[in-house]
């Protein structure tokens, strides 16, 4: 069995009486291309940093590149590569100079800071760009430089943290190359990610919400209806009132936009578009189209999040007051 690069159980952070992270477990083999996705605020963030050394966990254990983040992070630092969602290089600097900054953070000799150096500025195609400002580049081709820097001490994890947030799609695809370039030297990567279309690229993928990690499997296993129910796409008119008007009824487990359409889940049973298409048209509502669907990424991910979001709402409903209730 392949060496975990990345070995994480009950990771949990708490800052005060906040629950960032809550009980993270999972194991990332080498040279996998590892992805987190979920919104802001999900504790994905908070995971990447823990696991750098940068943040020191409330709880639970983790060990990178055969190092333990708790007791070893000095040593974890040194074998990984890290970029951050917001950019920390400077920017008044040159883009060749930011490169020569870093690579003499991490100890390269000077024979290998200009072989890095030229294979950082190829790769990020910041060649003819090496003396320019950094303050002068756009947002994408800060990117590609910060991806530069983290990767010139040939780590053996990198973690990047939402690193194509406000890239083009050019830039996007680049990264994307150069992620599974590093997959086939055998350098292990997580990323973290909110883009559905980057999260299908991952070997595997985990889904982070409110600090737990609720799902963990390849895309294509994560993206099957739940048992019992079917995931049905319509086309009609008016989708959004279409949506207010499923919303809660009897057989609908969610309705949602999709696109120019909707995507609604009911409960599976025989005839289950055709009686979906029946309850729109009795409401006044023109169907175009109503067939089944595999899932998408983001079906599954809403899927999830309400899941996750039930017991909460449950036990506030418990906990509320009933009505005349002193």
């Amino acid at each position: 069995m392949n060496e975990a690069a990345i070995e994480v159980e009950g990771l949990t952070k708490r800052f005060g009486d906040f629950v960032a992270v809550e009980a993270v477990s999972f194991a990332v083999p080498r040279g996998e291309v590892f992805g987190l996705l979920g919104p802001n605020g999900a504790g994905k963030s908070t995971t990447i940093r823990m696991l750098c050394g940068i943040l020191l966990p409330s709880g639970g254990s983790g060990r990178v590149a055969s190092h333990d983040i708790v007791t070893e992070p000095e040593a974890v630092r040194q074998r990984i590569g890290y970029m951050s969602q917001r950019f920390s290089l400077y920017l008044d600097l040159t883009v060749a100079e930011n490169l020569e900054f870093y690579g003499g953070v991490y100890g390269l000799d000077a024979a290998g800071l200009r072989e890095r150096k030229q294979w950082a500025l190829q790769m990020s195609g910041l060649a003819e760009q090496q003396d320019k400002l950094t303050a002068d580049l756009s947002a994408g081709w800060r990117q590609r430089l910060a991806l530069g820097c983290a990767l010139l001490h040939r780590p053996e994890v990198v973690f990047l943290d939402e690193p194509t947030a406000g890239a083009d799609p050019i830039s996007r695809r680049q990264f994307w190359e150069v992620i599974y370039q590093l997959r086939s030297e055998g350098i292990t990567t997580l990323v973290s990610t909110h883009y559905m279309d980057e999260a299908e690229r991952c070997d595997r993928l985990g889904f982070i919400f409110s600090g737990r990690l609720v799902a963990l499997d390849r895309p294509d296993r994560l993206k099957r209806a739940p048992a019992g129910q079917l995931l049905v796409a319509v086309e009609c008119d008016r989708p959004a009132a279409a949506v207010e008007a499923l919303t809660g009824r009897q057989g609908v487990v969610y309705a949602r936009l999709h696109r120019a359409g909707l995507h609604v889940l009911v409960e599976a049973r025989e005839g289950s578009a055709q009686w979906l298409r029946g309850e729109l048209e009795a409401s006044g509502f023109a169907v175009a189209r109503a067939e089944p669907v595999g899932p998408s990424l983001e079906d599954v991910f809403v899927s999830l999040i309400r899941d996750a979001e039930e017991p909460t709402s449950a036990k506030a409903s418990a906990d509320k007051p009933a009505e005349g209730s002193p």
